[in-house]
């Protein structure tokens, strides 16, 4: 009696499992269309891809990824800097849900104030008194404004002839061969002390006084080094004005006149874009020796293929340039994303980087000062990789 009590209960019990199996198996069938079917139902933009994984990636720090990795390969965490830390799981899993960075306010205010993504950018390497209160500030002013007649300074003027004065031939020289070029995507920012009729800052742009001269004293420092170069001084300003262009397809302008330099010159290794930046003389100014100088800071697209390389060309002058004159670079910055140019036409070369020379307060003797600076530096580093290749 017993015996076949304990029959009936094991068939019993088979059945009912068996039952379950099947009732699981219907219902994740179901789950899977159902989940498939959301995801194929997405707009173009919103579905799952490799874009967005990245995307959601790009918010977790390198050390965070690297010390990730080293829960399966110790090896990876060998790289890290003395004195780091693994990430807090709690705040990781707060950015990757949120995309906000508790620790960087610009994350959620970015989103909620029209045009603040202008003020975006990381911090690759900060230089004195650099932080996100003191990032490069790129202003697009009207294109009246822009083209507006104003008067220079007579001291500018002077300055300004002063630029055809000879040198001596140097010691070593790239043979009569332009290794470098310059731009100047927006080519009539000007700097304030040099301007006679106006002390506003959104005004501060000239046809003729404005950052080409630096880049003009800058390619002539260079020639003094041995360094071959092609200044471009193209009134960017005057082509947008011609095409019916707005402020912000001034890189697309230049891009014309660095691809048309690229087809022609085939020597051509590095491409600066040299610009003038919009915030004040407090963090753009530096007192080196007891003379001042208008500070630089380097700017590279994150959205190319060349970033890394030109990343780390940036952030080598940067620190040749702390070596030797401390406190000049404001430091390296990325900028991309939404809201941003992040290319600066650094895709067409690995050797390509933008650099901000002082800001709208700063005069033009300040910025000579730090383009000789700069092309000292830069001397040294080109003359010192064509020995290593030599070698």
């Amino acid at each position: 009696m017993s015996s076949r009590n304990f029959k009936s209960f094991t068939i019993s019990l088979n059945r009912t499992s068996f039952k379950r199996i099947a009732i699981l198996v219907i219902v994740g069938v179901m789950a899977l269309f159902i989940i498939t079917g959301m995801l194929t139902a997405f707009e173009p933009g919103y579905g799952i891809s490799s874009s967005t994984v990245h995307a959601w990636s790009s918010y977790v720090s390198s050390d965070a990824l690297l010390y990730m990795m080293g829960t399966e390969n110790p090896y990876f965490t060998q790289v890290l800097p003395e004195g780091s830390e693994p990430p807090k799981i709690s705040s990781l899993a707060f950015e990757l849900a949120t995309s906000l960075n508790p620790e960087d306010p610009r994350s959620l205010l970015g989103r909620e104030l029209p045009g603040f993504a202008l003020f975006d950018g990381k911090i690759i390497v900060a230089g004195e008194g650099t932080d996100y209160t003191t990032m490069p500030n790129e202003s697009a002013p009207p294109m009246e404004v822009m083209m507006a007649e104003r008067e220079a300074s007579q001291e500018s003027l002077e300055k300004l002839a002063k630029q055809q004065e000879e040198f001596s031939a140097p010691e070593v020289s790239t043979d009569g061969r332009k290794v470098v070029h310059i731009i100047h995507s927006h080519s009539r920012e000007s700097f304030l002390p040099e301007l006679k009729d106006t002390n506003t800052p959104n005004q501060a742009f000239h046809p003729n006084v404005n950052i080409t001269l630096v880049g003009e004293r800058l390619g002539r420092e260079l020639e003094k080094r041995g360094i071959g170069v092609e200044v471009d001084k193209s009134d960017i300003g005057a082509m947008l004005s011609e095409r019916n262009w707005v402020y912000h397809q001034s890189y697309d302008a230049s891009r014309e006149i660095v691809k048309e330099a690229i087809s022609n010159n085939d020597d051509l290794q590095f491409f600066f874009d040299l610009h003038r930046d919009g915030v004040g003389r407090n963090a753009t100014t530096v007192k080196i020796n007891g003379v001042e100088y208008a500070r630089t800071f380097f700017v590279v697209g994150e959205n190319n293929k060349n970033f890394e390389k030109n990343a780390k060309l940036a952030a080598d002058l940067h620190a040749m340039l702390e070596k030797k004159y401390p406190g000049l670079s404001r430091g390296v910055i990325a900028k991309g994303g939404s809201g941003s140019n992040g290319r600066y036409n650094q895709d067409l070369s690995p050797n390509s980087i933008l650099v901000e020379f002082g800001g709208i307060e700063n005069t033009l003797e300040e910025a000579y000062r730090s383009a000789e600076a700069f092309a000292e530096v830069f001397s040294e580093f080109y003359w010192g990789a064509q020995k290593v290749n030599k070698d």
